[in-house]
């Protein structure tokens, strides 16, 4: 699913939910590499709309990480996969997380599935070193 994000509003309402995978949320505006990368939002959604910035999670296309506990593996050809709107494979690096403005983020891509959400609660645990 690929959502355009136009007001405030709508970015609030649509962006700040747990799973939901975003274009452009990395990018060089705000320090961390030199190009406009997808991520996952990793923040509570009890804080959607509560305040202007999200947690994300980085999404690479570096596989060698793929099996890393604190790594989430996205196989773009599987349905849920393909849910993400993510176009090839893809890892959701638990370790590298940023809180950037809801106006830096683009668009919705896709989501995750329950089952990924879950694996991706497990990672955040095993990086964050969470009981």
């Amino acid at each position: 699913m690929s959502v355009p994000i136009g007001t405030n509003t709508t970015l609030r309402t649509i962006a700040n939910e747990l799973g939901r995978c975003h274009p452009g949320a990395f990018s060089a505006s705000l320090g961390l590499r030199g190009k406009k990368r997808p991520a996952v939002v990793v923040q509570s959604d009890a804080y959607a709309g509560v305040v202007s910035t999200i947690v994300v999670a980085e999404v690479t296309k570096n596989l060698s990480l793929a099996s890393d506990a604190a790594c989430l593996f996205i196989d773009s050809s599987t349905p849920d996969g393909q849910a993400t709107g993510l176009v090839r494979d893809s890892v959701v690096s638990c370790w590298v997380l940023v809180t950037v403005y809801t106006d830096n983020v683009e668009k919705v891509l896709g989501t995750l599935s329950p089952e990924m959400k879950r694996t991706l609660k497990e990672c955040l645990r095993t990086a964050l070193e969470l009981t």
